[in-house]
């Protein structure tokens, strides 16, 4: 009887239970694939906080992108360079998530149901099997739905790398057509070395900082900020920079890297050069301009504002010497530095550079190759001293018993200058057929105490008519006429009185000038 039931019934009762859980094992194998796959989709969650968010060092795989490592220390907009390096390490975090989840799985299952079952391997191995069955489904359902979400991240961080691309593209491209706008198509001018400079360098704005950053424009290191390596954030375009926070910028140029005007590109540029023999009165000349237009701002006119403290240092002593109705010290031999201001406010605003160079650079022809920042002048100013051209002390008749001082005169003959000042800005490629001349006929009041004036010093064609026959200078002044689209002759007096009011000769003269 034993016998029966062991070799009879008890298989008999064993084939009749498993043939009934051949019937549920299915939904057991679906059940455990499934939580396979919603353990690795949960996997998948965590990796992509950790990589993206959480970011602790056991979501690295590879090095990240570090200021101190960039030739420009900053900080990369995500979406040039981090999110596609984030994206190599879900891909291979995933792949090592996905290996590690499935051989655990598997190996529990072994271990629980085969090598070291709690209860009889006649129960265990069907299970187990069933178990396998399930992984197996869990497995390789839980690939393509991965691979879905992987694909679709991809998608995401390129479609994002693409559109970061187009914006930085796109602002940039509106900020060059601001440039156009305000008529900075080749660049802003460095008062320095002269160059135009395409998009100034600028430093960081934290004091204890000062980084400096080459090309702030959006793109790798910031779209609308950028990120310094000391964490400071700065603006990326000109017109994100309100007045009162605006940064210092430099010229790019390496053998420069001096600062330029803080309001450079901000609004239009004017250069507007002085030539003249030594001691012709341009730095006299420069001086009553300039209180010319703060008196005429007192008035109402447009506001002016001296631009750097270099030029405001220099305004200051000229002011003081012009109003004393003393001599200006003759300007140096270096290279001249810009007198910088703001003219106007508003849509009217404009950045005037005013260059004094002194008179021996327009006689060498090798040092008039170095002022460079006659390129980009519109209007030329001329100083004619009338007493440095030789017919002035043999044609015109002073007053009885009185000469002018001599020695007050240029000791440059004025056509001498204009020839070789002409040609060196000519070669330089200035386009003086559509540029303006203003001849400025200096030291009138002087001469006016001798007699020795056009009868009309306020209208140009008695000063051209004065030059011509009074000085013998029709072939000079017909040189002007022919190298420059328009020509017009002032008679100036470079004088202020105790309360700082300059002669109105000036106001004329500084009218036409910056004129539009």
């Amino acid at each position: 009887m034993a016998e029966i039931i062991a070799y009879v019934l008890i298989p008999i009762l064993y084939l009749g239970a498993l043939w009934v859980y051949l019937g549920i094992a299915p939904f057991i194998a679906a059940l455990r694939g499934l939580a396979l796959v919603m353990q690795l989709l949960a996997g998948h969650g965590r990796l992509l906080i950790g990589v993206l968010h959480r970011r602790t060092p056991e979501f690295r795989t590879l090095p990240p992108y570090l200021p101190q490592d960039e030739e420009v220390k900053a900080y990369r907009n995500y979406f040039f360079g981090p999110a596609f390096r984030d994206l190599r390490q879900l891909l291979t975090l995933e792949r090592r998530s996905y290996v590690r989840a499935v051989g655990d799985s598997f190996r529990t299952v072994t271990s629980r149901q085969f090598a070291a079952p709690v209860r009889s391997r006649a129960i265990t191995v069907p299970y187990g099997l069933t178990l396998y069955a399930g992984l197996g489904m869990g497995a390789a359902l839980a690939v393509p739905l991965i691979g879905l979400l992987l694909l679709l991240h991809a998608l995401v961080v390129v479609l994002l790398m693409g559109g970061a691309r187009f914006v930085a593209g796109t602002l940039r491209a509106l900020d060059r057509t601001v440039l156009w706008m305000k008529r900075l198509r080749t660049g802003m001018l460095c008062p320095h070395c002269f160059e135009r400079v395409p998009y100034p360098a600028y430093d960081c704005p934290r004091p204890v900082c000062r980084r400096r950053h080459a090309d702030i424009r959006p793109g790798t290191y910031g779209i609308f900020r950028r990120r310094c390596e000391c964490g400071e954030r700065m603006p990326t375009l000109l017109m994100l920079m309100s007045r009162d926070a605006r940064l210092q910028a430099y010229c790019v140029y390496p053998p420069c890297g001096k600062p330029m005007n803080a309001d450079a590109g901000h609004m239009p540029e004017v250069v507007l050069p002085l030539i003249g023999g030594q001691a012709a009165g341009k730095t006299q000349l420069m001086a009553a301009m300039l209180l010319s237009m703060e008196n005429a701002a007192a008035r109402g006119g447009p506001s002016i504002t001296l631009a750097d403290a270099d030029s405001e240092a220099n305004y200051q002593v000229l002011r003081e010497v012009l109003r004393m109705r003393g001599h200006t010290r003759a300007t140096q031999k270096a290279l001249p530095r810009a007198h910088s201001f703001v003219l106007g406010s508003g849509r009217s605003e404009r950045l005037v550079h005013l260059f004094d160079t002194a008179g021996e650079r327009f006689v060498d022809r090798d040092e008039t190759d170095a002022l460079r920042y006659a390129q980009a002048a519109h209007t030329f100013v001329f100083v004619l001293d009338p007493m440095a051209v030789k017919d002035f002390w043999t044609t015109l008749e002073p007053s009885p018993g009185a000469v002018p001082d001599r020695t007050l005169a240029s000791t440059v003959d004025p056509e001498e200058v204009f020839g070789r000042s002409v040609h060196a800005v000519a070669a330089m490629g200035a386009p003086l057929k559509r540029s303006r001349l203003a001849v400025a006929i200096s030291k009138t009041d002087l001469l006016a105490e001798y007699g020795l004036v056009p009868g009309r010093l306020d209208d140009s064609d008695d000063a051209r008519t004065w030059l011509r026959e009074g000085l013998g200078l029709s072939s000079f002044v017909q040189a002007m006429e022919l190298e420059f689209q328009e020509v017009r002759f002032f008679c100036t007096a470079a004088v202020a009185d105790e309360d700082a009011q300059v002669d109105g000769s000036i106001t004329r003269f500084v009218d036409w000038c910056l004129r539009s």
